[in-house]
């Protein structure tokens, strides 16, 4: 067993030791919290009433003033009940609370010698949160079950400000996702480890703009999504199936062989069941997934691997079957399982586990008559764990979250390099004069894998210490355990005139797999302050990073190869540490409207693949000789990146039905990922990845929100911004010097600005009968580098084109039928409506264009190649069912 296994399964252990003690409930992270004031009608305080969350046993009395406040509530919706000895008792139905977020209600009790019965009113969600110090976002179950949409991704993608997964100009991988308020990133590439499907979400918070103190390794946003659970007094079940198929007629031209109607290309099944279990206030939750999709490219297996072709006489003879076969295809499983146990008084433990298995396969143009010869990639996540919570008084209560994230991913045709099948098939060969090149034998011989085991321990002490101050203290640990690299490599060469195929594992040449353990600390100081009609958030925020790995010690000699020059040795990286303070400020300028200021530091560190890959600077040993390319070598000594954000806005209720948020905001952004060109005492030059990019984005954002009569809502979201910096990706300066084009740095448009986007929804719906929503969304076009001619200084100036403006519109519509007594739903959606072909996908740069190009001949292949539109009009039909039985 190798050290970093026995560093795993040492860890393993440990959390399954814990885990086994703990696994008695599941209890969300990011509890919500209840306040306001109740008075008689005379608007005097009522001292000592009563709050109670009917069906709990959380609840809380007035205070001298009438006010009240309630901790610590798992996000959903409550019927919250208000009494006091004389007065009428007020019920409020379906109070909204929302993870991380206060939720006000003020109720004014009558006199109880009016002789009416126990009054029952329905809360009324506002329109806009006007408490809220920036832009967050918060969509509800019913929010999310009436949009045309299945994953988080999809959900988030639809938020002002955010375009194609970036937040606010910011770089792919500056968010942080989170479940039940605990980090799922794979710090590998600061990417969301787990794919989550709507049907396990309760509530999904999108964090846009500045964000406290509590949440951090982030620059740009934070998604935290809130987990269903069970519930204690009924047994729920029920499950979705849906089918569907990309629908194109007459678009075989674009895509081929997408004419033939297969209604099977998609399908998703889902079951869940959920409710109490045969112990004192425990409950449970069981949801199981699988989806497939096979995509619409196709391909024709007219060859197979181990054919052999005549080149020389241009023979092509290929031993396929000549069938239609996917060439893009996904298959998923999830599970996800919570148990929840709230027996112990003032206490909740728990235990929650969510798992993903995919295999799939990226579309390759060059195998269409070689699908056989593809890679494969598979992934397996898993994120599980415990949280304990301990409720010490009214005003005080600390929680306790111990998670795993496992990420395992794996990309190669064969799993051993020693396999025989890789000698038997060879590298992938093609003749240009053949259909355009296409391979018409051997396999694809790139092999990848990446796998990730991190550990997290997070905690935090939550304190009402008076009635202005809501105070949060806490820390984060995360240990993680990094493999990454090519497990072994094929390497062609020449043996007696016969070109052959060598297995290579951990040569010299080629290091292989990479094993490193980098570990973080954070902690935080979080201040709500209610002063008057003033809200001030304020926090600071501490992290520490060390790498836990070696650099040259002397940059200009680092594999101490030259001759008479001071000797370099492995010296440990620096720890990295960092203070972020926080602060947003709400003011309400009428009882409808507020204004808001909030500003922050923001760190994270790069994603630890770049950070870590080709940082053995030993390669560099003939570095001085010259003619050798060594690529962009890392370093494990990298800075955190930095960001600062300045954001001002305005929210109000400008009707009863129709809500506005506007925000400007400004981001200065530091210390970005980039590359340097270090000198050797030779005066040979190699690359190398450095704290050197930077950027600035300045955007505004405006919002509505219409929730009219006969069940009509609508939102609307426009977003401007101008995303600029000296690169869009940390290679692209060595890229640019191998190019022969000048390396300085300069401010451009970066690849994902977009300048104007516009999301809009309308449904109209009418609960346990009918709802039809519509998405649609505009966007004027990210950037590209148009060119003149072809060769070298054919290219203008970098980003000054737009790619072509785009609409797309989706659409679901719902149906609840009931027949013999059983009660389902029927529901279609189609994405794409009208068919788009281009959404800031792949152009020809001397056009603008991805459907001609000025050089058809030297672009003959690319202009056959369907990846380079939008995926087509989709369409799906499913049903769904869900039932409950009282206990």
């Amino acid at each position: 067993m190798t050290a970093g296994e026995k560093y795993s399964m040492r860890l393993l252990v440990l959390f399954s030791l814990i885990s086994l003690f703990l696994t008695t409930a599941v209890y969300p992270q990011t509890p919500g919290r209840l306040t306001g004031r109740i008075v008689d009608t005379n608007n005097e305080p009522l001292i000592g009433a009563n709050v109670l969350l009917m069906g709990t046993m959380m609840g809380a009395a007035a205070d001298a003033n009438g006010n009240y406040f309630i901790l610590n509530i798992p996000p959903g919706t409550y019927n919250v009940r208000v009494s006091s000895i004389g007065y009428q008792t007020v019920t409020t139905q379906d109070v909204l609370i929302s993870a991380n977020q206060t939720t006000t209600l003020n109720v004014t009790l009558a006199d109880e010698t009016i002789e009416i019965d126990e009054i029952t009113v329905v809360a009324e969600r506002p329109l806009v949160d006007t408490r809220q110090t920036s832009s967050v976002a918060i969509l509800g179950r019913d929010d999310i079950t009436r949009l045309p949409v299945q994953e988080l991704n999809e959900i988030v993608n639809l938020q002002a400000g955010v375009i194609d997964g970036h937040f606010r100009g910011g770089r792919i991988g500056e968010v942080q996702y989170q479940v039940d308020g605990v980090t799922i990133n794979n710090p590998y590439d600061n990417s969301a480890s787990m794919r989550l499907d709507r049907s396990i979400l309760e509530e999904v918070q999108v964090v846009s703009g500045t964000f406290d103190a509590e949440f951090g390794h982030a620059m740009s946003g934070v998604v935290n999504a809130v987990l269903r659970t069970g519930s204690e007094s009924r047994l729920d079940y029920g499950f979705e199936s849906y089918f569907g198929e990309f629908i194109s007629p007459g678009d075989t031209d674009l895509f081929p062989h997408i004419d033939n109607v297969r209604p099977g290309t998609i399908q998703n099944h889902q079951f869940n069941i959920s409710g109490p279990l045969p112990l004192p206030r425990t409950t449970f939750l069981f949801n199981l997934r699988y989806y497939q999709n096979r995509n619409y490219f196709y391909g024709e297996r007219r060859f197979v691997p181990t054919d052999s072709s005549d080149f020389e006489r241009g023979i092509f003879t290929g031993t396929g079957e000549g069938s239609i076969v996917p060439m893009a295809p996904f298959e998923e499983w999830s599970l996800m399982g919570k148990i929840t146990n709230r027996a112990i008084r003032n206490m909740q433990i728990s235990y929650q586990a969510i798992t993903n298995m995919v295999e799939q396969k990226f579309y390759n143009h060059a195998f269409r008559l070689n699908p056989d010869g593809m890679r494969t990639q598979n992934r397996f996540s898993i994120v599980h764990g415990v949280d304990f919570t301990h409720t010490l008084s009214n005003r005080v209560y600390y929680n306790f979250s111990l998670r795993q994230n496992y990420f395992d991913y794996a990309d190669y045709v064969f799993e051993d390099v020693y396999d025989p099948r890789y000698l038997e098939a060879g590298p992938p060969k093609g003749d240009r004069n053949y259909e355009l090149g296409a391979f018409v034998q051997g396999v694809d011989l790139g092999r990848f894998m990446q796998q990730t085991d991190s550990y997290i321990a997070k905690a935090a002490l939550t304190a009402q210490l008076t009635n202005q101050h809501l105070i949060k203290l806490g820390g984060e640990f995360q240990t993680s355990f990094i493999k990454f690299g090519q497990p072994g490599v094929l390497v062609t060469t020449t043996i007696d005139g016969v070109e052959t195929l060598i297995p290579r594992v951990d040569h010299p040449d080629f290091p292989g797999v990479q094993v490193f353990y980098p570990y973080s600390i954070a902690a935080y100081a979080q201040d709500r302050i209610e002063w008057l009609d003033l809200l001030i958030r304020v926090g600071l925020r501490f992290e520490f990073f060390d790498a836990n790995a070696t650099v040259p010690s002397d940059l200009q000699n680092p594999a101490n190869s030259i001759e008479g020059a001071p000797q370099s040795y492995p010296r440990s990286t620096t720890t990295k540490a960092t203070w972020a303070p926080r602060v947003g400020v709400s003011y309400p300028v009428t009882d409808r409207a507020s204004i808001f200021f909030s500003y922050g530091h923001f760190y994270q560190m790069p994603g630890l693949g770049n950070m870590y890959s080709n940082s053995d600077y030993s390669v560099l040993e003939e570095l001085q000789a010259g003619g050798i390319t060594y690529g962009v070598l890392g370093n494990p000594d990298l800075k955190p990146e930095f960001t600062s954000q300045y954001e001002f806005g305005f929210k109000s209720e400008l009707t009863p039905f129709l809500g506005l948020d506007v925000s400007l905001f400004y981001k200065d952004i530091r210390d970005l990922l980039g590359v340097e060109f270090v000198s050797t005492y030779a005066a040979a030059e190699y690359a190398r990845l450095t704290n050197v990019d930077f950027g600035n984005v300045t955007g505004a954002t405006i919002s509505f929100v219409y929730r009219g009569f006969d069940f009509v809502n609508a939102t609307l979201d426009y977003t401007f911004q101008m995303a600029e910096g000296n690169s869009s990706d940390p290679r692209e300066t060595a890229t640019r010097a191998a190019a022969g084009e000048d390396p300085r740095p300069r401010l451009v448009p970066l690849n994902w600005d977009q300048r104007h986007t516009l999301n809009a929804t309308i449904s109209l719906y009418k609960p346990n009968n009918y709802s039809i929503t519509s998405i649609v969304q505009f966007g004027n076009g990210m950037p590209y580098t148009p060119t003149v001619g072809s060769g070298f200084g054919a290219q203008l100036e970098s980003n000054s084109a737009r790619k072509p403006t785009f609409v797309l519109v989706d659409l679901r519509a719902e149906k609840h039928l009931s027949i013999a007594g059983i009660d389902f739903n029927v529901f279609a959606r189609i994405f794409n409506l009208f068919n788009e072909r281009t959404v800031n996908g792949f152009i020809f740069a001397d056009t603008g264009s991805p459907f001609y190009s000025l050089n058809p001949v030297g672009n003959a292949a690319l202009l056959t190649d369907p990846s380079r539109f939008h995926q087509p009009r989709r369409v799906e039909i499913g049903i769904s069912f869900n039932n409950f039985i009282r206990i």
